[in-house]
Formats: structure tokens, C-alpha cells, sequence
């Protein structure tokens, strides 16, 4: 279990404790996909999908995810959010939606976990809200793209 921070010695799960970090402002932003048949993307960005504006509320649930994030993965710390933000972009050579999230905080660890929730509860809303008419949608590509602050610095998704 070397390395894996959310371990102990005895190799029992317990949460990470970060009382001895600096605060440090700290940024992630993940990114996926939702592909459906043309003819959903179609309903979804006309705007005429039973349920609504499918995109309008996809980004509420994203945003709602990122800021539940650690009432959904266990060891999470609850973090005091200063920003989400979702973006959706319709792709007609998915076809389908390209998902991104950015969330920031100023604390003693990260928001990558809250970037991922935030592009996967987007994701999911989605589904659930077109399913009636495409359950062949495949949600994908579900990843971080990058990550800032703290001790260990910058990471870039090549």
C-alpha cells in the first residue's frame, strides 16, 4: 500500500489527515463526453426534450455534484468551493456533448475529486433526462485535465 495516502500502515482505509498543510489556492478542471444518436443531439440542443432544457439543467447537477462531492466518495474532505463552472458544448462529430468543469477552493487539499463528480453527475443527468428516447448513450472520457496548487504543483494531462 505504499504510496496510496488514503491507507494506513495496517492497511486500513481512513481518511488523509491535511491539518499540518498550507492553504493554498487550488484549481482542477475535468472533462468527458456524452455520445447519443444524432437525432437526440438533435432534441437536446432544439430544446425540445420532454423534460426540458437538458442542458441547462445538466450544468445545475454538475455544479450541485462538485459542491456534494464528499457526501458521494467516502474519504473526501468537504471543501468550501469558491467556483464551478460547467461547461456543455454540443459535437456533431461525436455525436453528442463534450463535458468540462472547473472548480477552484483555497484550502489544504485539492478539488480534483470535484471536477470528476461535477462532469460525471453532468453526465448523468443527461442520460436520464433524453434516456427516452436513446438508452444506447454512452457516457466517456471521464478525466482530469488539470490540476494546480498545493505542495504537489501543476499537473497537465498530455
Amino acid at each position: 500500500m505504499a504510496g496510496l495516502s488514503h491507507f494506513d500502515a495496517d492497511g486500513h482505509a481512513h481518511m488523509v489527515d491535511v491539518s499540518d498543510k498550507a492553504e493554498t489556492a487550488r484549481v482542477a478542471v475535468a472533462a468527458g463526453w456524452v455520445k447519443m444518436a444524432p437525432e437526440t443531439l438533435d432534441i437536446v440542443t432544439e430544446g425540445s426534450a420532454k423534460k426540458g432544457d437538458v442542458i441547462g439543467v445538466a450544468r445545475l447537477a454538475g455544479i450541485m455534484g462538485a459542491k456534494r462531492t464528499s457526501d458521494l466518495i467516502p474519504l473526501c474532505h468537504p471543501l468550501p468551493v469558491s467556483k464551478v463552472a460547467v461547461e456543455i458544448v454540443p459535437d456533431r462529430d461525436l455525436p453528442g456533448l463534450r463535458i468540462e468543469a472547473t472548480v477552484k477552493t483555497t484550502g489544504r487539499t485539492g478539488v480534483e475529486m470535484e471536477a470528476l463528480t461535477a462532469v460525471s453527475t453532468t453526465a448523468l443527468t443527461v442520460y436520464d433526462m433524453v434516456k427516452a428516447v436513446d438508452r444506447t448513450m454512452e457516457i466517456g472520457g471521464i478525466t482530469l485535465r488539470l490540476k494546480d496548487g498545493g505542495k504537489s504543483g501543476r499537473f497537465e494531462a498530455p
